[in-house]
């Protein structure tokens, strides 16, 4: 049997009753919302994956986005305000609903749970109209692997998440953050010098349970100065960065100064001729002659044309190269583990120190480095 509005609005009342403890947000018509609303965004075409993907707020998300926890959506039944209102998905994935519960909304889509509503009202209502749209999406968690250095999950906005700003005349403006690839990267440290950014992977699951794989080349936009490929992520997102081969025409010296490169990188300074010496953290664009003056810099008697270089090669191999700093600059761009040894003028590095220092560079080879070699004129 059908019910009037009389009787819809009585049972409503009841029914907000029982679960007003449930409701995250009080019924309020969608129309009314006082909510950021950031300026229009074009859904864009289903192959294009540099653009936002979701129409918010307040406008139909497409069907293919899969509710999850944290999701805010509006849901309004046209001529019925009593159902009117704002919800949160709740971590469980359930979403409470006068007359029909808990309704399981976490993994459908939107269009889907309209559909679920709908059947759920036609117990009890004529014809009834439902509007499911999002209003905020749910914090971005994505896994980062690879040659980063801080692999793991890390938690990014939601494109949705507003801060509020103050433009050149002093007024308050509001932008969105974009949950994009490189500030996936950003978050997990940064990528390391031996990453080949020319073909980054997300693995992206599909609401019918499959997966697809897109390559993202980030060098094209550094090199370029271009836009690039900076693909805006999904919730549940995974990324790999592949170890650059050898040969790879990727400019180290270009990405070190780039976005998606560590804020600094730890290099070991040691040696009589320097004030500091100990592990210093750099900027990754840094020379030698930087990471010294981090270090507090050459004493009077450093031997500075006798700086040396030492790292491990991408093969395993140790690279020693003889560095003069005599005019207090080089063109050596630093790397992540690199020892530099400043010694003093007519004295050699104590062994015994160049050894402590190589040996997390080394492993346990380190004790069978002929150090001598190091310290031998080309």
């Amino acid at each position: 049997m059908k019910l009037d509005k009389r009787s819809i609005a009585l049972l409503s009342l009841s029914a907000a009753l029982a679960h007003s403890c449930l409701w995250n947000v009080g019924p309020v018509k969608a129309q009314q919302s006082t909510e950021f609303n950031p300026s229009a965004i074009e859904l864009p075409d289903s192959q294009d994956i540099n653009t936002p993907v979701i129409n918010l707020p307040g406008s139909e998300a497409p069907g293919n986005y899969v509710l999850g926890s944290g999701d805010q959506i509006a849901i309004e039944v046209f001529g019925y305000e009593e159902f009117t209102g704002s919800r949160v998905v709740l971590p469980d994935g359930t979403m409470p609903f006068p007359f029909l519960g808990s309704i399981q909304a976490g993994g459908k889509t939107v269009d889907a749970l309209s559909e679920e509503i709908t059947q759920g009202l036609n117990a009890y209502l004529v014809n009834p109209v439902v509007n499911v749209s999002l209003t905020a999406l749910r914090p971005v968690v994505v896994d980062v692997a690879g040659e980063v250095y801080r692999p793991g999950p890390v938690q990014l906005s939601s494109l949705t998440t507003a801060q509020t700003q103050l433009d050149v005349n002093a007024r308050i403006t509001a932008a969105t953050t974009t949950p994009t690839l490189s500030s996936a990267l950003v978050s997990a440290g940064g990528i390391r010098r031996t990453a080949d950014i020319r073909s980054v992977i997300v693995r992206r699951r599909l609401p019918n349970g499959g997966a697809q794989d897109i390559s993202v080349n980030l060098w094209n936009a550094i090199s370029s100065g271009g836009p690039g490929d900076n693909l805006v992520l999904r919730d549940g997102d995974s990324i790999f960065v592949p170890r650059a081969q050898l040969g790879a025409e990727i400019d180290p010296a270009l990405v070190a100064s780039s976005s998606i490169a560590p804020d600094n990188v730890r290099v070991r300074v040691i040696g009589d001729g320097v004030v500091r010496p100990g592990e210093v953290q750099v900027q990754p664009n840094s020379s030698v002659a930087g990471a010294i003056a981090a270090a507090g810099g050459p004493n009077s008697d450093a031997a500075l044309r006798e700086v040396r270089l030492v790292r491990l090669s991408e093969t395993g191999q140790v690279e020693d190269q003889k560095v003069d700093l005599s005019s207090l600059v080089d063109n050596y761009q630093i790397q992540d583990g690199d020892v530099i040894l400043v010694p003093k003028k007519g004295y050699l590095v104590g062994i015994d120190n160049v050894g402590r220092a190589l040996s997390p560079l080394l492993g346990p080879l380190g004790a069978v480095l002929n150090i001598f070699n190091l310290f031998n004129d080309d």
